[in-house]
């Protein structure tokens, strides 16, 4: 898989809030894997993940899981993982797109712009399948919506890309921001009909990548960064 490791675009504000989600994340991962026990890592994730078959009321969590009220797994699940290199992919592309994005609207509203796209991103997975009982984890829904802002604000910003093999990465070399985003979106919508085909031939839902909370995430991303960037900040702009 292609990574993005850096971008060419600095940013004029320490990115507090990146670095604090990053960490929240990094914390509650620990707390999931090494400080929960043995059953601790499924418990959380049935307790704090969102399932769509509970949040619509279709089923019912056993008493003993039932830590939050279900509406608020659409926040608690933001911050669990499924694994390290879940955990590591979501931050990194945090890392490199989230500053510029904080860059442009200040802390306290990408806070609230960061969160509002991970819920709508949830939303859109959870509306796709309603009857799922699987909890969905994951900070890929917020910053999908990250990414979609990105392509929007700073298009022509490069990015590096490198392929990992084994212990080193090679180098691909620096892209436009806008091909990089425009075509790790299709990657998702192509993937999404993939996945439901899947499904559907199956007969029966199957853990994996919440596609449709990635893109989800990614339109609501864009649909929203007018609304949230200060209005200095121009749309469809080179990178600084």
């Amino acid at each position: 898989m292609v990574l993005p490791l850096h971008d060419d675009n600095p940013s004029n504000t320490k990115p507090i809030v990146t670095v604090a989600i990053m960490v929240a994340c990094v914390l509650v991962f620990v707390w999931q894997y090494f400080l929960a026990g043995p059953t601790g890592v499924q418990r959380i994730a049935y307790a704090l993940g969102l399932i769509p078959a509970v949040l619509f009321g279709g089923e019912q969590l056993p008493t003993d899981l039932v830590w939050v009220p279900p509406a608020a797994t659409l926040l608690t699940s933001m911050f669990l993982h499924g694994g390290f290199l879940h955990l590591a992919g979501n931050m990194l592309f945090l890392w490199v797109f989230g500053n510029n994005i904080e860059d442009s609207m200040g802390h306290a509203r990408f806070v609230l712009f960061y969160l509002v796209c991970g819920i709508a991103a949830a939303l859109v997975q959870a509306f796709l399948d309603p009857a799922s009982v699987l909890p969905m984890v994951g900070a890929s829904g917020a910053i999908s919506g990250v990414l979609g802002a990105y392509m929007l604000l700073y298009p022509r910003a490069r990015v590096l890309l490198g392929l990992p093999i084994g212990f080193f990465i090679v180098q691909l070399g620096r892209f436009p921001a806008v091909w990089v985003l425009a075509l790790w979106f299709l990657l998702q919508l192509v993937m999404g009909v993939f996945s439901a085909n899947a499904v559907t031939t199956a007969g029966e839902a199957k853990g994996g990548v919440a596609w449709g909370a990635h893109i989800g995430g990614f339109i609501a991303g864009m649909v929203l960064i007018p609304f949230f960037k200060y209005r200095s900040v121009p749309l469809w702009r080179a990178g600084r």
